[in-house]
């Protein structure tokens, strides 16, 4: 799905980190799952867990484990990142996010992240995959408020002094939509995250594209 002659010339470009840049999806429905299972829980579904990727953590949790007494919640959250971090190693950037960051970063685009992980959790990912020098600026869950709230793109546009009309937000789950739906921006939503691409086309993205060169493709023709 290419974007059409009347798409918005953009000049910031808002990331959601998993499932869009990293290939973490999977990895993270298995670290819910066991979080759960700690406290003696029944685990949530693949579909259960996937569906709240993108959420902050605290927000996700209260979501899917709702027979979970509130007390426990935090122990849930932490049991979540021992199981994530045992296994982040595994998992690494989808193909060609490098080249696509690099390339459009030298096209004069603003290149942000807004994401549900925490600020700690960010910044090991972007340590890990060695991006940081590619982004003007992030937001994250923990320092401002989760999706699909809009303060968390409000504050890149300001940071950056760009109009909700030239950024678009980019992600793999309806919270990504809804967020940019919510702040007044266009939106592009990738299909190979967390969340089915059949519940995009409801918030009208500008794009639903099928791997990161096509993503990379459709991003590159909004530089007018």
């Amino acid at each position: 799905m290419q974007p059409t002659s009347s798409s918005p010339n953009i000049a910031l470009l808002a990331f959601d980190w998993d499932g869009t840049l990293f290939d973490s999806t999977a990895l993270i429905v298995q670290a819910i799952q066991n979080a759960v299972a700690d406290v003696g829980a029944a685990p949530p579904s693949k579909e259960q867990a996937a569906w709240v990727i993108g959420m902050g953590l605290q927000d996700a949790i209260a979501h899917i484990g709702r027979d979970i007494p509130k007390l426990k919640i935090p122990v849930v959250m932490a049991r979540y990142l021992y199981h994530y971090s045992k296994l982040q190693d595994q998992v690494s950037l989808f193909d060609g996010t490098l080249d696509m960051l690099r390339d459009l970063k030298n096209q004069g685009f603003y290149l942000a992240v807004a994401t549900g992980k925490s600020r700690r959790g960010l910044n090991e990912a972007l340590a890990q995959a060695d991006l940081k020098q590619f982004f003007d600026a992030t937001r994250t869950a923990d320092e401002t408020a989760g999706k699909p709230n809009p303060l968390m793109l409000h504050e890149l546009m300001e940071e950056l002094d760009v109009p909700p009309e030239r950024t678009l937000m980019i992600g793999d789950t309806t919270h990504d939509l809804q967020l940019a739906a919510n702040a007044g921006t266009p939106s592009m939503a990738v299909s190979f995250g967390a969340h089915d691409s059949a519940s995009f086309a409801a918030f009208s993205p500008l794009a639903i594209v099928h791997s990161t060169q096509e993503l990379h493709q459709n991003l590159r023709a909004l530089k007018t």
